[in-house]
């Protein structure tokens, strides 16, 4: 009786962040909007950034359904992560990274935002532990939600729009044919210096990472 209960209800998922807070772990959260026909846009680079982290670290997403939230839990030889790509569309992001924090015990210095940033030129990235939202939505969410600017974040360069009031169908927009190349090395970079905040902390990795294009 109770073995065809549990096949005709299902058993809950399991929890992906069980067992993990207060260990010594590194959050890094990508930005981005879920959905397919939001997959390869330029407002995505932040999702396409933690899926080479999690294909790297060999490790799976799962639904964390009380942060709104894809999670892959990794380990690699410098560090342990969590990684996690918010679904609540990118301008209500903040809400999930805050409990994100709260379920792991983690203060805002162990979590690091990765997003596309219009304000910087294509395949620029820049690092930096504290700052303001500017213009970008997913941050001024994330900035709101922590009551704090001291949050470490990511930007990815993407370039400005090419005409006057384009912006959201630039975010929105795909990478031209001839980027492709271009944009697969630029999220590998981004992946090797998020990585490199995690094991070797941030003056290290700013250092290394913060290029222009």
């Amino acid at each position: 009786m109770f073995d065809f209960l549990r096949r005709l209800f299902g058993a809950p998922p399991p929890d992906p962040l069980a067992g993990l807070a207060g260990q010594p772990l590194r959050l890094v959260v990508g930005l981005g909007n879920p959905g397919p026909e939001y997959a390869n846009t330029r407002h995505n680079l932040g999702f396409r950034t933690v899926d080479v982290l999690a294909q790297g670290c060999a490790a799976a997403w799962s639904p964390l359904d009380d942060a709104d939230s894809l999670i892959a839990v990794g380990q690699t030889a410098e560090a342990n992560l969590v990684l996690a790509k918010p679904h609540t569309f990118m301008n209500r992001s903040g809400g999930a990274v805050r409990r994100l924090l709260e379920r792991l015990e983690l203060g805002r210095d162990r979590c690091l935002i990765v997003y596309d940033d219009m304000d910087l030129p294509f395949g620029a990235l820049r690092l930096r532990q504290r700052g303001s939202a500017g213009t970008h939505n997913g941050m001024r969410s994330v900035v709101g939600a922590l009551g704090a600017e001291d949050v470490p974040r990511l930007r990815i360069g993407i370039s400005q729009a090419g005409r006057p009031g384009g912006a959201i169908d630039h975010v929105l927009g795909e990478f031209a044919p001839d980027e492709q190349a271009q944009v697969d090395e630029l999220v590998a970079r981004a992946a090797e210096a998020a990585l490199a905040w995690a094991s070797q902390g941030a003056d290290a990795a700013m250092n290394r990472y913060n290029t222009r294009a």
